[in-house]
């Protein structure tokens, strides 16, 4: 699929400009401006290039730690399971915080919030992202 990094970019300079960042907090799941991105990287879908996160760490009012989730449409294969981590919220349909690509993310970049993971899956998100490092 064509990616339309022109619109993106455009869409980027605006969301640069927003002056107030939205107020948000860790465990929250929002829909945010990730992009058109590179390769394999999880881009954002619509006219405004959302995706849904979860903030993981704020380290201010700024920027946060973030995990894109996906719905999965396919079995995982076995090797590679160690990188998502599945949940539900609001719905009783199955999330995946795709591990592999935690990112810094100005808040600028948030539109709305969708939920919230439960404080149990939260723990295990962050005990599954600490299993990763070297």
């Amino acid at each position: 699929m064509k990616k339309d990094y022109k619109k993106w970019h455009e869409k980027k300079s605006v969301v640069n400009t927003i002056e107030k960042r939205p107020f948000f907090h860790e465990r929250e799941i929002w829909f945010c401006a990730l992009g058109a991105n590179v390769g394999f990287e999880q881009d954002g879908s619509g006219d405004d290039f959302l995706r849904p996160v979860v903030i993981l760490k704020k380290f201010n009012n700024e920027v946060f730690w973030a995990v894109p989730l996906t719905r999965l449409k396919r079995k995982i294969h076995k090797n590679a399971e160690k990188y998502y981590f599945r949940f539900s919220f609001i719905t009783k349909k199955i999330s995946a915080a795709i591990l592999s690509q935690i990112r810094l993310v100005d808040a600028r970049r948030l539109y709305y919030v969708v939920g919230e993971i439960s404080s149990v899956n939260f723990v295990e998100l962050k005990k599954r992202l600490k299993a990763l490092l070297p």
